[in-house]
């Protein structure tokens, strides 16, 4: 493959029955942190904030994430409720920091997310724009509106938004036609996100689930840590009902856009790689392909895949496709930057 067949290659893939899923690479991608850094974070500075049998469970995970990394450390060793509390609490904390400064400098003009440059170039189907992401920043909600799209979270209201899929959907309604007796619906241009693992604007509010865009410091954040406690909370609402709608959506796909993404979640695994291994055209874009990622490769002939191929300083992309690998120097396609340059805007 040359460089001009990579690149149209690309561009056809970006068309009807597209579905993105998008991982914590590219939110780290613009200045969010990594589950390395999260794991300095919390060994920084969880220890006096933890007290008696739980500051003992934490000290016996130190040595687990310093050679297995936080996510393994935590499957090996489920953390209590309490301790998983304290996680939850911190691991949104330090994320919206991050995010805070990230979204001032887009509302200030100073920032074009990657994302939002992207969605520019995508079609906008009436069905909406689908994706599906484990990330727990709204950086996505963020970018869509920046491209001009409305965003559909399954939230309706603007205080304490309560979950409501019909009523969040139609209020993206613009105008309703009768077509021999049946009623047509019209919708604005909007984004449908599913977020499995939670969102930093998702609280509970007494038992039940609402989404407020403010910070509110002594309500309990609605995500779902690290470790095996996702699998269990999953399925309580409104994760379930974001990972059956993201399910829905993903079976329903003619093809993918995986960004970020280190298939490291079975939640969306059972749909995802199924659906993929059946031929669905899927492309990856990542910095560094995971293992698991790299077994995705094998399961159709119709996954191709970017990464970064960077050696002494000189960019370039490694292209596996096929059961081909390609390396093109002097170039960065797995950045979503540079490909919408390079690709969308020659």
């Amino acid at each position: 493959m040359d460089l001009a067949g990579l690149k149209t290659a690309i561009q056809q893939h970006m068309s009807d029955g597209l579905v993105t899923i998008i991982g914590s690479g590219l939110s780290c991608a613009e200045g969010l942190p990594s589950m390395a850094a999260l794991a300095a974070q919390l060994e920084a500075v969880l220890g006096p904030l933890l007290s008696g049998s739980v500051a003992t469970e934490w000290a016996s995970l130190l040595p687990k994430i310093g050679s297995m990394g936080l996510e393994p450390a935590l499957f090996s060793q489920p953390p209590s409720a309490e301790l998983e509390d304290t996680l939850r609490k911190e691991v949104g904390r330090f994320i919206a920091e991050r995010e805070r400064s990230v979204v001032a400098e887009v509302f200030q003009g100073k920032r074009v997310l990657r994302f939002t440059k992207l969605l520019r170039h995508l079609l906008r189907p009436t069905t909406g724009v689908q994706v599906v992401t484990t990330n727990y920043d709204r950086l996505i909600e963020v970018a869509a509106e920046e491209a001009g799209l409305g965003v559909d979270t399954m939230f309706n209201g603007v205080f304490a938004a309560r979950v409501n899929e019909r009523e969040a959907r139609l209020g993206f309604c613009r105008n309703v036609t009768l077509h021999k007796g049946a009623a047509r619906y019209q919708y604005a241009e909007r984004l449908v996100i599913n977020k499995p693992h939670g969102s930093l604007d998702w609280y509970d509010r007494g038992g039940t689930p609402v989404r407020h865009c403010g910070e509110l410091l002594d309500a309990t954040m609605l995500i779902i840590p690290p470790g095996q406690s996702k699998y269990r909370n999953g399925y309580s609402s409104p994760f379930d009902l974001h990972r059956e709608r993201g399910n829905k959506a993903i079976d329903r796909a003619s093809r993918f856009l995986i960004i970020g993404y280190g298939f490291n979640d079975d939640h969306l695994e059972t749909h995802l790689t199924q659906k993929i291994k059946s031929g669905v055209p899927t492309l990856l874009l990542t910095h560094s392909l995971s293992a698991k990622a790299k077994s995705v490769l094998n399961l159709s002939a119709h996954v191709f895949a970017l990464e970064d191929a960077t050696v002494g300083g000189v960019p370039a992309t490694r292209v596996f496709s096929n059961g081909a690998i390609d390396v093109f120097n002097g170039i960065t396609l797995w950045d979503l930057n540079n490909l919408v340059k390079e690709v969308f805007e020659p």
